[in-house]
Formats: structure tokens, C-alpha cells, sequence
């Protein structure tokens, strides 16, 4: 090997070395912020949830699973489960219907498209406490809009928001008209990438709209599919702001979700050890539901790249 040879491929190593060395300088600040305010917090959780952390008290004791136990002891708790399960089970696939039907009719470019695409995804902009408080006083007994309309037709309306059976119903509306305009927007893009030739073909062979809709439209965005499916799983899951704004978990617990739980078994309690462990077990609901749903997909997503 000559000295020239060796002399380039040194220059090659130092050159790729520098390479790699800048990459992760840049990459170091995010990296870095990523430990700190995601990776951390989660370690700080599990760790939390097998102690007696009261922010009322200055000893903090090691119980085990303790924590886990009351957790399904708990009334309340197993309440707010099936609570969260109700509101998941309601959004998703109404959240699903619905997308994609607005998708399909908002797809092609007519007069008024692009008012009525804005008027859908607005909301998903809006801030949740706004959205959140904005449908409180549509929804109130005395003085919210559906009422005063109802009471001007003759009719008494119903105290919604104070309604034990309605309180959810109403948060997964509230969170199903926050929420269309993202999903709208995703399937929008990916039946704009399905070959106009599949539906020519189609039509000569008879097929009509429907038909085309489940045999053509469905299967070549069936990735699509998946990927809103997991995020509004998810979403449904970690819901918080809407319940909040809206009943403030009422009445009663009524309305009580996941996140509100922990919310107030750790700020309004100060019970961060049991509140961790409530979270600990949100965090394993989420994480199984995403690996069945990765593992059915192959059911059913037959065109991954």
C-alpha cells in the first residue's frame, strides 16, 4: 500500500470522524431535552409509583406494589376505567366514520372546498380550554344556546352538562368536532395518492361509487387508516383538557377519565406515589393497545413499503 493511499484513506477517517462529530452536536440539545423532559419524567414515574410520595409529608418510603393494589381496590379507580373505555369506544369509530366521509366529499376541488376544509380544521388550531369552555356555555342548563333555542320553540332543555349518563357523550362530541379536521386532512392526502387509473378501470367495469369506495379507496389507504387509528386511540386515552373545561369530571365522578385521576390524586391530593402508579398503568394500557394494534395491521395493511 503506498504512502499516497494511506495518506487519503486518513483523511477519509478524519473526515468522516469530524462528520460524526458535528452530527451530534447538533442533534445534542435535542437529544439532551429529550432525556430531561420525556426519558426522565417516565424513569421518575415508575420509580414514584412503588413509594409513599405525599407532597404533604417530608419522608418518602419504599411500599412496593402497595400502590397497585389500592389502585384496583378503588371504586373509583375501576370506575374511571370503564369511564375512559366508554369515551374510547365512542370516539374512535365515529371519529373514523366520519373522517372519512368528510374526506371523500371534501377530495376533489368544487366552489366552496376550501371554505368548508377551513371550517372543519379550525378547531384543531383552537386552543382546548377555548374549544372547552366555548361548548360549557353552549351546553348550559339556564343561559347556553341549545337551551335558550329549545325554550324559544316551547321546549325545556335538559340540564347536559349535570346529566350522570351524558357527561361522557358530550365530551367525546366535543372532542369528536375538535378533532375531525387532522384526520380529514390526512385522508384527504393519501386518496389523492391513489391512481386515478383503478377507478377508470372501475367504471368500465361497472363498478358505481360505493363499490369503489370499499374495494379501491379503503384498501390503497388502509395505512392511513392505521396510522389515525393508533393516534386517536391514543388521544382518547390521555384525554384531559376537554373533561376538565367541560364538568370538571362531574357530576361527581361521573366523567372521570385516566388523566383527570391522576390529575387529581396528584394535584389536588398531593398523592404523587399513587398517582404514579395510576399513570404506570395508563402507560401499559397505551403501550400493549399500540403493539396489538402493530401486530393486527398485517391483517389488514397489505401494501407497506
Amino acid at each position: 500500500m503506498t504512502n499516497e493511499v494511506k495518506t487519503k484513506r486518513r483523511k477519509t477517517r478524519s473526515l468522516e470522524y469530524s462528520d460524526s462529530v458535528w452530527g451530534y452536536a447538533f442533534i445534542m440539545p435535542m437529544l439532551i431535552g429529550f432525556l430531561i423532559i420525556t426519558v426522565l419524567p417516565v424513569i421518575m414515574t415508575f420509580v414514584y409509583s412503588m413509594t409513599d410520595k405525599n407532597m404533604m409529608s417530608r419522608t418518602t418510603n419504599f411500599i412496593a406494589m402497595d400502590n397497585f393494589i389500592k389502585l384496583f381496590s378503588d371504586k373509583t379507580f375501576r370506575s374511571t376505567m370503564w369511564q375512559t373505555l366508554e369515551f374510547t369506544v365512542l370516539l374512535i369509530p365515529s371519529n373514523m366514520i366520519l373522517t372519512l366521509g368528510l374526506a371523500s366529499l371534501l377530495k376533489d376541488k368544487f366552489k366552496g372546498c376550501g371554505f368548508f376544509r377551513t371550517a372543519v380544521f379550525t378547531p384543531v388550531v383552537t386552543s382546548v380550554v377555548v374549544w372547552g369552555v366555548l361548548w360549557k356555555y353552549i351546553f348550559q342548563t339556564d343561559n347556553g344556546l341549545i337551551n335558550s333555542v329549545l325554550k324559544m320553540m316551547g321546549i325545556t332543555g335538559p340540564q347536559w352538562l349535570m346529566n350522570l349518563k351524558m357527561a361522557i357523550p358530550i365530551s367525546v362530541f366535543v372532542t369528536l368536532v375538535k378533532g375531525l379536521g387532522m384526520n380529514m386532512v390526512i385522508f384527504i392526502g393519501a386518496m389523492l395518492d391513489v391512481p386515478e387509473d383503478y377507478y377508470e378501470a372501475a367504471e368500465l367495469d361497472g363498478a358505481n361509487k360505493f363499490q369503489q369506495f370499499f374495494k379501491i379507496t379503503l384498501p390503497n389507504i388502509a395505512p392511513s387508516i392505521f396510522l389515525v387509528l393508533i393516534l386517536t386511540t391514543i388521544g382518547s386515552l390521555k384525554v384531559f383538557g376537554q373533561v376538565k373545561a367541560l364538568t370538571n369530571g362531574g357530576p361527581g365522578t361521573s366523567s372521570y377519565v385516566m388523566v383527570f385521576y391522576i390529575y387529581q390524586m396528584a394535584f389536588q391530593s398531593y398523592k404523587f406515589g399513587y398517582a404514579s402508579a395510576a399513570s404506570v398503568i395508563l402507560f401499559l394500557i397505551i403501550v400493549a393497545l399500540t403493539i396489538l394494534q402493530w401486530k393486527m395491521r398485517k391483517r389488514w395493511v397489505f401494501h407497506e413499503d
